[in-house]
């Protein structure tokens, strides 16, 4: 029986956590790309090559897509796509910290089809394949019900709670954050917290894997006007994020400044 694209991402997946471990406690060769002030190290682009060897040998007809190599419009033209960030969260691995994530997802006309989110260090995989579900190591996901941002605990940096975000000022909410873009959208989905949101522009590699988790675990993803996200986008840049079950974030959309 052929491979199918959940399990070729998962074992992907492990071999970039055997790449970018080999690289804890070793130089690793810090820099900042020029366009954003973004680290990136050795760790990254050895990662991006190992998933970039598996995933295109095992499937060349899919356009690519990662944070780590020079972006290739042949990609538009393709039915189905590799949406990759090697590493999500490099800052955390450059700190030696363990809240960083290989984030990989497969884009279908559109739309997320199959997604895994690995935090190697946390020995955390999330999976989900459309129509099937999601999962925590081999645990089903179910998204929290809260309603309100009132009952919510929140993933969020303290500057997305700046009251010019808000129509009637900073909501009475609970707070944390972690480093992890696709960690946080994990978290969402196995309902240990109840949303996640930033209101900066969002690459679709930090993203694609999460909104899967989200959509199969019960909750949504959208951008910060509450309209949805379609991925392999022409310049993969999203006005911001909001992740919730449907109540809460119907919620976070109706409180939110519309932008212009």
């Amino acid at each position: 029986m052929p491979e199918s694209d959940l399990a070729l991402l998962m074992r992907a997946a492990q071999a970039a956590a055997e790449t970018a471990t080999r690289f804890i406690g070793a130089e690793i060769n810090v820099r900042h790309k020029p366009d954003d002030g973004s680290p990136v190290t050795d760790a990254d682009m050895a990662v991006n090559t190992v998933l970039a060897e598996i995933l295109r040998d095992a499937r060349p007809g899919y356009g690519w897509l990662s944070e780590e190599s020079a972006d290739d419009p042949a990609r538009l033209a393709a039915q189905k796509v590799f949406i990759v960030d090697p590493i999500d969260g490099t800052r955390s691995f450059i700190e030696g910290s363990d809240s960083w994530a290989h984030s990989i997802a497969v884009a279908e006309d559109g739309e997320i089809t199959a997604a895994v989110v690995f935090l190697p260090l946390r020995d955390k995989l999330y999976a989900a394949e459309a129509g099937e579900g999601a999962r925590l190591n081999d645990r089903p996901l179910r998204a929290g019900s809260a309603p309100t941002l009132e009952s919510a605990h929140v993933l969020a940096t303290k500057p997305a709670l700046d009251p010019t975000h808000w129509q009637q000022g900073t909501p009475a909410t609970t707070r944390s954050h972690r480093p992890s873009i696709a960690y946080r959208l994990g978290l969402v989905a196995e309902g240990r917290y109840d949303a996640m949101f930033t209101f900066r522009p969002s690459w679709e590699w930090d993203i694609a894997a999460g909104a899967l988790l989200l959509a199969e675990a019960g909750a949504k993803l959208t951008d910060r006007r509450g309209d949805a996200i379609r991925f392999n986008a022409e310049k993969p840049l999203h006005e911001g994020v909001i992740a919730a079950n449907p109540a809460l974030h119907a919620d976070i959309v109706a409180r939110l400044r519309q932008m212009p």
